[in-house]
């Protein structure tokens, strides 16, 4: 087999033994299976062994984070296509073969994923990927389906394929050789924006990044670290300001920085208003760890500036989503200025394209 999904686990025997059954039901004919564990100490590794056999393991001694456990687990794995999918999603039938289909009728694309609806409501879009990522200006991720915190239900107005700017990690197909050609995910993140820095990553390289509706999956969301977690909080901030670091051109990065420091502090002032006060200080908490991680991501520019070659950002919004959430009021993808949207690979302002 061509095709290998492969599932992080840390502590999830629960998710494990709810959803792996399904997942081999309607994969095994189509992928080998695998489930990489980040050191788990509740008993998922000998759990698989003993009622899961057809199922590979790869058993790692500590907690690597996301980013750092795909990295070592996927450096084992021998495959053309990866399939990284969080312990917590239920699949459907075929799923596995539309998302294959959809990168081998696309040679230059490097990644895709499929639509992602809520498991407790499967008429709803969940908030991890969704229908697709962009990015706008600032650095803030939203989806078709979802800004920020509100997600949209699915009445069909998202069915279709298109390029998005990042796909969900949540559920990503993706080619070996891209994987490795990035480098694969940045360890340092741990967990959450990762893959969107490794979308970032292979835009620039001159790779697509799909979605197909096709394909639908149901996340339960939050399974390892919930979305009201302060820690949760914390890595989002930091990494979000790293990923900016490391992907904006050097004429607007320092005014781009500044910018997204002072709506990070207007939002620890609405964590703190709302009584959030542990989210509040998080803020704070990532801004120090980004000011300590500055070297380090300006050496990364420069490995990231040599891999650059004909860039695509297909997906970046040049506006302010914040703004449009927040003072505008809109809630849907839908009622966004669908002209400030990259809808075709062009040269972006916001990339380090070389001149």
């Amino acid at each position: 087999m061509d095709t290998a999904i492969v599932i992080l686990n840390w502590n999830g025997r629960q998710w494990l033994e709810r959803f792996l059954p399904t997942v081999l039901e309607h994969s095994a004919h189509a992928a080998r299976i695998i489930v990489a564990d980040n050191g788990s100490t509740d008993g998922s590794v000998e759990w698989l062994r003993s009622y899961l056999p057809a199922v590979e393991v790869i058993a790692m001694p500590t907690n690597e984070g996301f980013a750092g456990g795909y990295n070592k687990a996927l450096a084992q794995v021998d495959s053309t296509y990866f399939v990284l999918l969080n312990s917590d999603v239920e699949t459907s039938p075929g799923w596995i073969d539309v998302l294959r289909k959809h990168l081998m009728d696309r040679p230059e694309m490097a990644a895709c994923q499929p639509k992602v609806l809520a498991h407790a409501d499967h008429t709803s879009f969940e908030h991890a990927g969704a229908a697709g990522g962009f990015i706008d200006r600032n650095g803030y991720p939203f989806c078709r389906g979802r800004i920020f915190e509100i997600t949209e239900p699915d009445n069909g107005q998202y069915n279709d394929d298109r390029d998005v700017f990042w796909a969900t990690g949540a559920c990503l197909m993706i080619r070996a050789e891209a994987f490795r050609a990035a480098g694969g995910f940045d360890a340092n993140l741990f967990a959450h924006m990762e893959e969107i820095d490794l979308c970032w990553c292979l835009r620039r390289m001159g790779w697509r990044i799909g979605y197909t509706s096709s394909a639908t999956v149901y996340h339960v969301g939050g399974g390892a670290l919930g979305y009201g977690s302060p820690r949760k909080t914390y890595l989002n901030f930091r990494n979000s300001l790293a990923v900016l670091t490391k992907h904006l051109q050097s004429h607007v990065i320092a005014y781009r920085i500044f910018h997204r420091i002072m709506l990070d502090v207007f939002a620890a002032m609405k964590f703190f208003a709302e009584g959030h006060a542990d989210h509040a200080w998080q803020v704070g908490r990532a801004h120090r760890a980004f000011i300590r991680w500055l070297p380090r991501l300006f050496r990364e520019r420069k490995r990231l500036r040599a891999l650059e070659n004909r860039p695509d950002l297909t997906g970046m919004y040049h506006r302010s989503i914040a703004y449009d959430r927040y003072i505008l009021g809109w809630k849907k993808f839908t009622e966004l200025d669908a002209k400030r949207i990259d809808q075709a690979p062009r040269r972006s302002k916001y990339s380090t394209a070389k001149r």
